[in-house]
């Protein structure tokens, strides 16, 4: 007679989440240039819908703008505005970039709602009226704030500084 032995194993227990979890990375150069160069390309329009800088209306006109204009509630809208001008910040100096990563690729993912309408394409050769752009800038926008929030800030970072001193 034969007998099976069945041995029951336990799944592991989810592993909790830590506070280093949101700073962890690898000492990626690829990594860095993605998170520098997506700061970079939206930290003048944070800026531009903050502060008014660059031509742009500041954080009352902007609201008005967004709440008006596009319907967005009035606390989403603030959100949104002050991400954009932070978020980017704290990806140029590699500080807890996954959530701002995160917090990047939800804004974009908001922004790139609204202009839908507009077909996929940007308005390169003027085909749609002024102001109006399709959302393929969003998605690679989306896309690198994934990575980042995934992958974390990169070489260059403070978050791989503090990983780094962490493990000493």
């Amino acid at each position: 007679m034969h007998t099976t032995t069945h041995t029951l194993t336990a799944t592991a227990p989810a592993r909790a989440w830590r506070w280093d979890n949101a700073i962890a990375t690898e000492a990626s150069t690829s990594q860095a240039l993605l998170r520098v160069v997506l700061a970079a390309i939206l930290l003048p329009h944070g800026a531009q819908h903050l502060l008014g800088l660059f031509g742009g209306y500041g954080f009352s006109g902007t609201l008005g703008w967004m709440t008006g204009t596009l319907g967005i509630a009035a606390p989403l809208a603030a959100v949104g505005i002050v991400t954009e001008f932070v978020a980017p910040l704290l990806m140029l100096a590699g500080l807890l970039a996954r959530p701002a990563g995160l917090a990047l690729a939800v804004f974009m993912a908001f922004a790139a709602r609204t202009h839908v309408e507009n077909g996929f394409f940007m308005n390169w050769f003027g085909a749609l009226p002024a102001g109006q752009e399709g959302f393929e800038y969003h998605l690679l926008a989306i896309a690198i704030a994934l990575t980042v929030a995934a992958r974390g800030a990169g070489a260059f970072s403070v978050d791989g500084w503090l990983t780094g001193r962490a493990a000493r």
